[in-house]
């Protein structure tokens, strides 16, 4: 299933060049009456001509900005893909995201028409349209009659399937006018530190990405005749947007997930062979593997103890006697084989990417047989930059430059990329873009540096440095990942800025706190257990058993406790599952002072 992409221009016209090749093979599947459906090539090809001249009907024109608002969904690429044959520019939007959110996409990109998948999302993204003077138009996916009193015009997706309109469209001409360099999304940006930003991407950063992935993943890809991809990932989310063109390009079968409460149940069903997740995710599935491993017996503990010193001293090179070596090659059998099988049996990678994963997590995963590749990129640069390869995997790095990107080291460790891969600028913002791109390359604004085998190490986000009172510098995120690490934390943020010793905030892990309070016979609600000093000297002891392992400076010497974790909803983390620093700050900062 090997293809070229530097031999396609744009997107568009390596899909139609596939879809003839591939014709009634299975291409996108999606749940329906608890049964997963799919949607052949030839079908796909179909609908995304019948949108595509729908949108023209609507007045869409070439270069005109399309918001799409849906979960994971065939009708999600589909749109896509009709959006780019004409020309025009998907604007993807999180689901999640407020409707405040949606008011500044729209009247931000000046979007033309929005593509609309529910009932409930609609109710969200009405408000945000009444401000809007060029979006005159919803495409609805879902077909379940409700009606609004809104002057949006409404628009059925089943009808504009049906519409005969525009027949005599030359999609071929079309697609011939797209070049490489013209943008063919906007991406807006996550907004941890403020308003998102729109990141114009071109076909060709995209498809460059996707030889990048096809190098990376040759050896894994190579004698397949199916390949599965689970997309659980929003599909608004760069890393999940970009790989839906590498899957398109290798011919594989794309399974959309029912959702991360059925993510490991779906896993079981498709049996995928790649997904992609943020490290939240794994964090998540440490945490789970951890707890249900308590409620084993002790042989089974034993066997698990056993698996993971094994490998992680095989991770690490270090050479196993013959007896270690025997009892490895059984507990693949008996372990790792069984872990593996729970999420489907098929593995060959879980590509890891968004934000920093961490190394205990990966390391813990990857002992337990799970292949656990971590990456590096952001939205400016397609996105990926950097990968572990399957072949030598090292989780304290993100791998090696991805095929065709350039990076540099300046002066401060501030990581510059340079490449096809790289953004055509902000939407509408030439300041910010002036400041992002200077001389053709990216500024990052994270530090790194390479190791001696040429692997990408990121040490920290260059705006989330702390400086304490005696000038030094220090890493916010090296000491939350060692405290999120504890099975009796659940999230957690470092404050310090300019101050002489660190304090932070803490959110309980949940569980723990109410186990706590039933063995201790204490109230069971979290504002009580939170304000108990029994349970304070707890999580103290928890801190103190961290700050072991850290220099003076990185120590955290008090803390403040709270009983409701960062969340989308509350506005404290981002749609891409980063904690929002600032948002965390400014309703703690009365706090947290007192703790000085």
């Amino acid at each position: 299933m090997s293809i070229n992409f530097d031999n396609y221009n744009n997107i568009v016209a390596m899909f139609f060049e596939k879809s003839k090749e591939m014709k009634d093979k299975p291409y996108l599947w999606k749940k329906n009456n608890n049964e997963f459906e799919s949607l052949s090539w030839k079908n796909v090809e179909l609908l995304v001509k019948s949108i595509a001249r729908s949108l023209i009907g609507l007045g869409v024109l070439k270069g005109d900005r399309v918001v799409i608002l849906s979960e994971n969904r065939p009708e999600w690429q589909i749109a896509d893909l009709a959006i780019m044959s004409i020309g025009a520019i998907t604007v993807p939007v999180y689901t999640t995201s407020t409707t405040s959110d949606y008011s500044h996409v729209i009247n931000h990109s000046g979007a033309r028409c929005m593509i609309i998948s529910s009932h409930e999302l609609c109710l969200k993204a009405l408000p945000a349209l009444e401000s809007s003077s060029d979006c005159k138009n919803i495409i609805k996916i879902n077909d379940d009659n409700h009606s609004y009193h809104n002057p949006i015009n409404i628009l059925q997706w089943s009808d504009l399937i049906e519409n005969q309109e525009n027949q005599n469209y030359n999609f071929d001409d079309e697609i011939k006018s797209i070049k490489r360099i013209d943008t063919a999304c906007i991406i807006y940006t996550s907004g941890t530190g403020g308003n998102p930003k729109g990141v114009m991407l071109s076909h060709g950063a995209m498809l460059s990405n996707c030889t990048g992935a096809q190098v990376l993943l040759k050896n894994l890809l190579e004698g397949m005749d199916e390949i599965k991809f689970l997309s659980w990932l929003p599909l608004s989310h760069s890393y999940e947007h970009t790989l839906q063109f590498f899957t398109l390009g290798i011919g594989a079968q794309v399974y959309y997930s029912e959702g991360i409460d059925k993510l490991v149940i779906n896993m079981g069903e498709v049996s995928p062979h790649f997904m992609t997740a943020v490290p939240r995710f794994y964090d998540s599935l440490h945490t789970r593997i951890s707890q249900g491993l308590k409620k084993q017996g002790k042989l089974s503990q034993a066997l698990f103890a056993s698996t993971l010193r094994l490998g992680k001293k095989k991770y690490n090179g270090d050479k196993l006697s013959f007896i270690e070596s025997f009892t490895n090659s059984i507990l693949d059998k008996l372990v790792r084989r069984k872990v593996n099988k729970r999420f489907g049996g098929s593995l060959k990678a879980l590509i890891s990417g968004g934000s920093a994963l961490n190394f205990e997590v990966g390391l813990y995963l990857t002992a337990l047989g799970l292949p656990l590749l971590q990456g590096y990129g952001q939205t400016e640069t397609a996105p990926v930059v950097s990968a572990n390869p399957p072949e030598k995997v090292k989780l304290d790095t993100v791998g090696p430059l991805f095929h065709g990107v350039e990076v540099k080291i300046a002066d401060d460790g501030e990581i510059l990329v340079r490449g096809e891969n790289v953004m055509n600028g902000y939407w509408n913002d030439p300041d910010a873009t002036s400041k992002t791109i200077i001389d053709g390359w990216v500024h990052t604004g994270d530090i790194g540096e390479f190791d001696e085998e040429n692997y990408l190490k990121i040490t920290d986000r260059k705006k989330d440095i702390l400086v304490n009172a005696g000038g030094d510098n220090i890493s916010p995120s090296r000491v939350e990942a060692k405290l999120d690490i504890e099975p009796e934390i659940a999230q957690s943020m470092l404050y310090g800025d300019f101050k002489n010793y660190l304090v932070a905030v803490i959110v309980p892990d949940k569980d723990f706190a109410i186990n706590w309070a039933k063995e201790n016979s204490k109230d069971e609600s979290l504002e009580s257990i939170l304000k108990n000093e029994d349970f304070n000297k707890v999580m103290k002891e928890v801190v103190n058993k961290v700050n072991k392992n850290l220099s003076v400076i990185e120590q955290v010497r008090k803390f403040i406790l709270i009983d409701h974790e960062f969340t989308i909803e509350n506005s404290m983390m981002t749609v891409s599952m980063k904690v929002r620093r600032f948002a965390v700050k400014d309703k703690y900062q009365e706090d947290l002072e007192k703790l000085y």
